[in-house]
């Protein structure tokens, strides 16, 4: 084993105030610099939380992922000296497989979309005696989480509380950790802008149908947001007076603006996923919001999840520019 198991696998990561944000939204902007995971997204500190309680004395672990979720369980399963085999889809780029194998795992392509991967991941979980990491349905992955918004509430100190948290939703693993993470300091009233992109958008099709419903297929080029359900803790969350959480969509074409902006202010390239929360300041989504009454005005500092992601280079910008030119 090359780690000790009281260590965690994930970082505390920089809280950085956005000038460039701060100014268009007329409210200060923090930004949690998930992008600077070893693993490259918020993902670790879930499946390493998860790692940690279930898979010491496994023979392997074996996840299912368009991309970071594997990439995280095949950064745990390393340090913890386990072998990992990741299943993905065949929309996964070569990019996003090349990582992973030189994460050590071993890539599996099956199936068109996540659901197809997952399922032929559940088969060797059971074939092969190895555990099953879950991308983003688990109480374990949801605790670890929830680590997020513990570190911010302590950066930005006692007596500053956020006026939102921005995010972006795929399966919802995010959004359950968060909200674990609000309960844990006491914000549970700071509402949540939790965004997606058409065509990858389960969690406001399913608010919008009342209950958990299934895509027919993944459109959007978010490939990492492309579950195609739901979990159910997220719909459930979604449905409770406890809650404020502000589900809304942005096109591919508002998520690659976003990702391009972000290039130019922040310095710092993330993938199409992340591109759909960063898109909720650029297209002028929140004061839309403002002047329909669903956030207030004015706005406390907003606290924006940079959820990172492993699936984008120069090439991937350049060829999503291309494909998205309309």
């Amino acid at each position: 084993m090359n780690c000790s198991m009281s260590e965690r696998f994930h970082l505390n990561t920089p809280l950085l105030e956005s000038v460039g944000m701060s100014k268009q939204l007329g409210t200060t902007v923090y930004l949690k610099m998930e992008n600077a995971q070893p693993s490259g997204s918020f993902k670790i500190r879930g499946i390493g939380h998860f790692c940690q309680q279930l898979a010491r004395q496994s023979r392997g672990v074996v996840c299912s992922s368009g991309g970071n979720a594997g990439m995280a369980a095949a950064f745990v399963a390393r340090k913890m000296g386990l072998p990992a085999t990741v299943v993905v889809p065949s929309s996964t780029s070569q990019l996003v497989v090349r990582r992973l194998q030189d994460q050590g795992a071993t890539v599996r392509i099956v199936g068109k979309v996540w659901d197809d991967a997952n399922a032929e991941a559940l088969r060797l979980a059971e074939t092969e005696e190895l555990t099953f990491v879950p991308p983003f349905d688990h109480p374990l992955l949801w605790e670890g989480h929830a680590s997020l918004i513990v570190e911010a509430a302590a950066s930005l100190g006692p007596g500053v509380k956020p006026g939102a948290v921005l995010l972006s939703v795929g399966g919802g693993g995010l959004l359950c950790g968060v909200i674990h993470g609000l309960k844990d300091v006491g914000w549970m009233d700071v509402p949540i802008i939790a965004m997606e992109t058409v065509g990858a958008d389960c969690f406001n099709a399913a608010i919008k149908a009342g209950k958990v419903v299934t895509l027919v297929d993944i459109t959007s080029e978010a490939t990492c947001l492309g579950a195609k359900t739901i979990c159910q803790r997220a719909f459930e969350y979604s449905q409770s007076s406890q809650l404020t959480i502000i589900s809304e969509l942005v096109t591919d074409q508002e998520a690659l603006h976003a990702i391009q902006m972000f290039l130019d202010e922040e310095r710092v390239l993330v993938e199409m996923a992340c591109g759909a929360a960063l898109a909720a300041v650029y297209s002028g989504l929140i004061p839309r919001l403002q002047n329909q009454g669903r956030l207030p005005t004015p706005l406390g500092p907003l606290l924006v999840i940079v959820c990172g992601g492993s699936s984008i280079n120069m090439e991937q910008l350049s060829s999503l520019k291309q494909k998205l030119r309309s």
